[in-house]
């Protein structure tokens, strides 16, 4: 099982579970949801997007229970290859929800 990692808030996955199914605002805008590999990639995109915000929570994605497509892409800005999700995120491939806690 290869597991990726997905930061958003509490409230956003309150409104996925309600759903059905979760999608990020780069879903419609970008065409894809952004994930991370592990927790180096995880901490950078919390410096970099959610600075000195709070609710806040780790998806952990089994990618084997992905039913929307998702490959590895690299990203220039950051010098390193992320995986992006190209549909929305089924809640069965959501193994775990963790709240992340800022300094």
């Amino acid at each position: 099982m290869a597991t990726i990692y997905h930061v958003t808030t509490a409230a956003a996955w309150d409104e996925a579970r309600e759903k059905g199914r979760y999608e990020s605002p780069s879903l419609a805008a970008e065409g894809f949801i952004h994930c991370s590999t592990d927790g180096q990639q995880v901490k950078g995109v919390l410096e970099r997007y959610f600075g000195g915000k709070t609710g806040l929570v780790k998806l952990v994605i089994d990618t084997e229970k992905l039913t929307s497509p998702f490959i590895y892409e690299w990203s220039p800005s950051t010098a390193d290859t992320f995986p992006h999700v190209y549909g929305p995120i089924n809640l069965d491939a959501v193994t775990d929800v963790i709240a992340i806690g800022m300094p």
